[in-house]
């Protein structure tokens, strides 16, 4: 029953999308490439190895993702594994994947991924080696702290940056 109510409450915010709010930081750091520690680099090479499969969304729909968002823009459609949501952060398991649609080939395309770990779990979980990644306390949406990845399209911000303009 709880997992339920945890689904329940990130399908909704997930539903309302572009009006979530960060109120808080816990790293001021950029994610750039070029400053990742070689430990964060082999973390973001696993879990692109452990997401590979989901360019095809055939896969991801077999393994429990569901779409849980229209598009929004900077971050692109969200599926949702919500068997997944805990209280622990595991790089090669991700709880949502972010697809862009690619309209030329009228296709859905992998650009992202991203980890919730309800705040009842506690503070912000340590996630990636070192301090580049960006968890966000989401408001106005599920008690949720959040953190994406953008690790299948490049993202001139950060790898770790809340949203990603090259994702229409």
């Amino acid at each position: 029953m709880r997992n339920f109510r945890f689904a329940f409450v990130i399908a909704a915010a997930v539903l309302i999308g572009t009006t979530w709010l960060a109120v808080r930081r816990v790293s001021a750091a950029s994610g750039n490439s070029a400053n990742l520690l070689p430990e964060t680099r082999q973390e973001l090479a696993s879990a692109r190895a452990a997401t590979a499969r989901y360019h095809n969304i055939e896969e991801a729909l077999a393994d429990g993702y569901v779409q849980a968002s229209p598009d929004i823009p900077g971050e692109g459609f969200h599926y949702v594994n919500f068997s997944s949501v805990d209280c622990a952060f595991n790089s090669e398991e991700p709880e949502v994947l972010h697809y862009a649609f690619v309209p030329n080939e009228n296709r859905l395309q992998l650009v992202g991924v991203e980890y919730v770990v309800p705040l009842a779990c506690g503070p912000a979980p340590e996630g990636f080696t070192g301090d580049a990644d960006e968890w966000e306390q989401e408001v106005g949406g599920p008690p949720v702290w959040s953190l994406n990845a953008w690790i299948w399209r490049n993202n001139p911000d950060g790898v770790f940056a809340p949203l990603n303009y090259l994702v229409p």
